[in-house]
């Protein structure tokens, strides 16, 4: 882990320069939105009076880190302006809303689009903006239950595990909708047209189980938990508890790193068991009893430096202490936080946390001069006023 020292110049990163409009949420809009921060674009989230819908504190919000903050109340008879104001300036604005809200609200594509056709307008939602469940509620739960994803994790004879909520929120909506908005905002650099990216959460969650729909199609999967490869029916991939209550886990699929996995096991004359499913139950039985007989420090010394491929499963808090991921910085602290650094890492725009999370509305008069936002009267959308217009309240 390293202590971040003198950050660089704010707009560093490969998107430096990209103006980005968030429409405050919770989930994976703003994770998103931190992403695309975290390159380099400036991203001003236009908050809701009243603060956040889960109530977390605004300073210890690491989703809002590098971003900068207004406050604007949309059913105002000035708010819509507002935003359509930052709207204008933007390349890329980011809504999470139930279908038809935005446009309820007069901040929809069409509102958005008419002061800014270059506009990209990324919507990120749970079902997509149609289809019998687009007006549902939901949650990451109930979204990979659809996609047969949920049904895949977890022991034949429990329930199927929850993946906290990294699979259907951040995996299947937060990292498609980035993807989606770069790829329109490169379009729209090419052509001078904006557009309208539907990212559902269904759908993205639905795509990362493409490879597992090919095993399907092609007979080497089983819909079932626990039968298969890569879902811990096979015996030398999936995680063993050790003699201190503590796991490690196991990924040695192909032989090499199998034979060097039961070597260091001390059960080399198990090799043969590797393709013999009916062999698969003595072999799991065999490879958990050795893993209880020494503590998870114990065997993490064993198969360090070696291509048995097992590693330690280590917590939250054990995570950023790991020698590999310290001394690459994969974690660090800003403002006394902890936290993952950026990622993915570029060789001539390098990325940093500049800031911490941005507190709400603490950047109306920056945002105003920076964005050169007309003032606005605080009575009504359409007459100048002072430059803290840009917020309500804020």
């Amino acid at each position: 882990m390293t202590t971040a020292q003198t950050p660089p110049a704010p707009g560093t990163g490969p998107l430096a320069g990209v103006r980005v409009v968030e429409l405050a949420g919770i989930g994976p809009g703003p994770f998103a939105a931190m992403l695309l921060a975290d390159l380099g674009a400036d991203v001003v989230r236009v908050d809701r009076p009243g603060g956040p819908g889960l109530g977390l504190d605004p300073a210890r919000d690491l989703t809002n880190r590098n971003k900068r903050s207004v406050v604007v109340d949309l059913k105002a008879p000035d708010g819509p302006a507002r935003v359509l104001d930052l709207a204008e300036r933007a390349d890329i604005l980011l809504e999470g809303y139930r279908p038809g809200v935005a446009e309820r609200l007069g901040v929809g594509p069409g509102d958005c689009h008419a002061r800014n056709p270059r506009l990209v307008y990324g919507r990120m939602t749970g079902w997509g903006q149609d289809g019998p469940l687009a007006h549902r509620a939901g949650h990451d739960i109930a979204y990979i239950a659809l996609t047969g994803t949920l049904g895949m994790i977890g022991r034949p004879d429990e329930p199927p595990a929850v993946p906290a909520n990294l699979l259907g929120d951040y995996a299947g909506g937060a990292l498609y909708l980035v993807v989606g908005v770069l790829a329109a905002l490169h379009h729209a650099r090419a052509t001078g047209t904006g557009q309208v990216v539907d990212a559902a959460i269904v759908d993205g969650t639905a795509h990362l189980s493409t490879m597992i729909h090919a095993m399907l199609n092609a007979g080497g999967w089983q819909d079932r938990r626990a039968a298969n490869l890569l879902d811990g029916g096979c015996p030398y991939y999936g995680t063993y508890e050790t003699a201190d209550g503590r796991y490690m886990a196991v990924g040695a699929l192909e032989e090499k790193f199998y034979d060097e996995f039961l070597r260091l096991l001390g059960l080399a004359p198990l090799a043969s068991a590797r393709t013999d499913l009916s062999r698969w139950g003595e072999l799991r039985e065999r490879v958990a009893a050795a893993f209880k007989t020494r503590t998870r420090a114990e065997w993490t010394a064993v198969f360090e430096g070696t291509d048995a491929c097992v590693a330690p499963v280590l917590g939250l808090r054990e995570a950023p202490h790991h020698p590999h991921l310290a001394a690459r910085a994969t974690f660090t602290d800003h403002d006394g936080i902890t936290q993952p650094a950026p990622a993915p890492r570029f060789s001539a725009t390098p990325t940093a946390v500049r800031t911490g999370p941005a507190r709400p509305g603490a950047d109306t008069a920056a945002v105003a001069r920076d964005w050169r936002i007309p003032p606005r009267p605080a009575g009504g959308p359409g007459t100048p006023a002072t430059e803290d217009a840009v917020t309500d309240g804020g």
